[in-house]
């Protein structure tokens, strides 16, 4: 199969994960970008709505895009069709995720742009949704995507 823009179709759906979280890389990605106690301090982080130490939520989205891209390259024809995105809408972080949650993502293809500017692109728009191991989300997000088209 390809992935071009063409060939994706509204409501089409894909997953990736699962993948682990990993107490050490909560705390590293804290210390350099999000350095909040309750990130960083089992004992801080007790002390909040918390209740023990959770990972960023930029962290979930980063960890996010590794397993997706990850996935996309083990997917023949999709990486090919990619051109980047363009943002990110509606991100909602709907449970803390913590050291040892196992994690896996859903996609689904809810809109498709023609590209009136440049021919060769199109434009898809993806709602992704992660889940933790007891099936509960996470994480929610549309993606803006731009897809070659076919040539």
């Amino acid at each position: 199969m390809s992935y071009y823009w063409e060939d994706l179709a509204v409501g089409y759906t894909d997953s990736f994960g699962p993948f682990d979280v990993d107490r050490d890389e909560v705390l590293a990605f804290a210390q350099r970008y999000d350095p909040q106690p309750f990130h960083l301090d089992e004992a801080a982080a007790a002390r909040t709505h918390f209740g023990r130490l959770a990972a960023s939520g930029w962290h979930t989205c980063s960890m996010m895009m590794g397993a997706m891209v990850a996935h996309w390259q083990a997917t023949p024809g999709w990486q090919e069709a990619s051109l980047g995105a363009l943002g990110i809408d509606e991100l909602r972080w709907r449970r803390p995720v913590f050291p040892g949650d196992r994690l896996r993502g859903e996609s689904e293809l809810i809109e498709k742009i023609e590209s009136r500017s440049r021919p060769e692109m199109g434009i898809v728009k993806f709602r992704t949704r992660l889940f933790n191991q007891d099936d509960e989300e996470v994480l929610s997000l549309i993606s803006i995507a731009m897809r070659k088209r076919r040539p």
